[in-house]
């Protein structure tokens, strides 16, 4: 147990070495705080899950309802449903909610974007979210087709900043491919990218081709943004003070948060799993046919910097015994994230037989997730000798420009 403690808590203390906890101030503190005063005497909807809470651990639910000068009239809700009870790639239906009366429209079942009859009768949609930094999480499409949908409707769309995890400095991984744009990557960032969910809505609002509406509705549609307070960029959750609450079912502590960033790709195709259904989702790596020696010998020899691993020896939700390798960073500002996963699909088609990439039964569904037709090329034509050194230097530098374009779109420094 003491072990397993030290093993959770350990990328806590090492993303920067020292935890310092400041006064922060999320978007739904700093409206609350203002008596109201973006959404005062407006009809309302809300778009949130159980991560959208105050920094008082209260639902923002239950702070809007409470607000004396505006009506919540319904609530809507993204993948895994506004209690998150609901399983990842399952479809989830309307609803009344017993707790509040309220009606709740999913926007992960027959509709992935609000329909005008949801958004009738309402002067905005607020949209409280918890982001994990990762393009392929689908908080932030949730976000961007409710936009679509309200600008197209003559709603006002106001958005309650939330910390990226990951902080805000941080971009790696490659950028996408127009031709992948999709659910699970509907903005064109790089992997990791290092932006506020209201940073991403400011971009898609004023940028040519991140909306599907035409340029005339994006123009004139309304965003109000309501920023944080006391956030700066070079900090990470660990540095809020803030408790956090799980966005997913996968996703339920900081751990599984950078693990998703680092091994989400890499397990998506190839042979490797990567600790779901274990005590360490997204960290614990396995293989079938390798043991957990050989896998930490192989990963070694690639030198990733700013990684280390270890043998943890556990059970799985069946209560089955199994060994696998924990990934820990100890240096965050020299991890680039997604690289262990580019080296994770190059030993997968080091060890199979046969090109597992090439042999892909659903390669659309990979490459939507990569974003990257160069890299789908690469790793189905070559394989073991897959160029990650000069993939990751190419996108390293991709992400680097896409932020220096993206500065101008920053709401805290």
């Amino acid at each position: 147990m003491i072990k397993k403690l030290c093993l959770s808590l350990l990328p806590l203390f090492l993303w920067t070495g020292l935890i310092r906890a400041e006064t922060i101030y999320l978007g739904i503190d700093v409206l609350e705080q203002s008596g109201f005063r973006a959404i005062d005497g407006k009809r309302i909807g809300l778009l949130t899950h159980p991560a959208g809470l105050n920094r008082r651990g209260e639902s923002s639910i239950d702070v809007l309802r409470r607000a004396p000068n505006i009506r919540l009239m319904a609530l809507f809700g993204p993948e895994h449903g506004i209690y998150g009870d609901e399983q990842a790639n399952v479809p989830v239906d309307d609803k009344i909610d017993p707790r509040t009366g309220l009606p709740v429209y999913s926007l992960y079942g027959q509709y992935r974007k609000p329909t005008a009859k949801m958004l009738a009768g309402l002067d905005a949609l607020v949209v409280d979210l918890q982001d994990i930094g990762v393009r392929s999480y689908t908080y932030v499409s949730c976000m961007r087709y409710a936009m679509e949908a309200c600008f197209e409707n003559g709603v006002e769309v106001v958005i309650l900043d939330r910390p990226n995890p990951l902080g805000g400095l941080k971009v790696d991984g490659p950028p996408l491919d127009t031709q992948w744009r999709s659910y699970v990557g509907a903005f064109h960032v790089p992997y990791v990218h290092g932006l506020t969910i209201a940073e991403l809505a400011r971009i898609a609002k004023n940028s040519p081709g991140w909306m599907e509406t035409p340029k005339t509705t994006r123009e004139q549609g309304k965003l109000t943004i309501v920023p944080m307070q006391g956030w700066s960029r070079d900090m990470l959750w660990t540095q809020t003070g803030l408790r956090w609450v799980p966005t997913s079912p996968y996703i339920p502590d900081l751990s599984a948060v950078l693990g998703y960033a680092m091994t989400g790709l890499g397990a998506q195709e190839g042979g490797f799993s990567h600790g779901i259904g274990t005590p360490y989702p997204f960290r614990l790596l396995r293989y079938k046919g390798k043991s957990p020696a050989q896998l930490k010998a192989a990963l070694e020899a690639k030198r990733i910097s700013g990684l280390n691993y270890r043998i943890v020896h556990t059970k799985s939700a069946a209560g089955a015994s199994l060994s696998g390798l924990y990934v820990s960073v100890v240096d965050w500002k020299r991890v680039r994230p997604t690289e262990l996963s580019f080296h994770m699909m190059q030993l997968s088609a080091a060890w199979s037989t046969s090109n597992p990439f090439a042999a892909s039964k659903n390669p659309t569904l990979f490459n939507k997730h990569v974003g990257s037709t160069a890299w789908w090329n690469e790793i189905t034509q070559r394989g073991a000798q897959a160029r990650v050194a000069d993939f990751m230097n190419q996108w390293t530098q991709q992400a680097q420009s896409f932020q220096n374009e993206a500065k101008r779109f920053w709401l805290y420094r």
